[in-house]
């Protein structure tokens, strides 16, 4: 089976909410909710994945030592199986927007499951729950 590695980035804001970014219109999983980040790319650190990612998609500069591991997901999907770390992020530079297009939303931790998320993000919701609740 085929492996596919990604990095995920949990971008907290100074209120603790947790930034969510909707699946655009065709890609796979359209219209679901997930934390920013992609694919790696050949001999791209996961840290290295992320800064390029959310420049991408979001518009934001994020430094490597910004980016703290928090847990990942080890999914198997259809056709492949899915590892993803994931980050925290708390500084950033820029305002956040939808640079490819695609919804934003801040949301706090606790709401997260009343968004549909791919099923290899809803392990990931527990750890960010422990992590911005007092």
């Amino acid at each position: 089976m085929k492996i596919v590695m990604v990095a995920a980035c949990a971008l907290i804001d100074a209120d603790n909410r947790i930034l969510l970014a909707q699946r655009p219109e065709g890609k796979s999983m359209a219209g679901f909710w997930e934390f920013p980040g992609g694919k790696l790319e050949e001999n791209e650190t996961p840290e290295d994945c992320l800064i390029r990612e959310l420049t991408e998609e979001l518009g934001i500069t994020v430094k490597k030592e910004c980016l703290a591991p928090l847990s990942f997901a080890s999914h198997t999907y259809e056709d492949f199986h899915l590892l993803m770390p994931l980050y925290v992020c708390r500084r950033w530079s820029g305002t956040p927007h939808g640079a490819e297009g695609q919804n934003l939303k801040w949301v706090r931790a606790v709401r997260l499951r009343d968004y549909d998320m791919p099923p290899a993000d809803e392990p990931l919701i527990p750890h960010l729950i422990d992590l911005v609740s007092y």
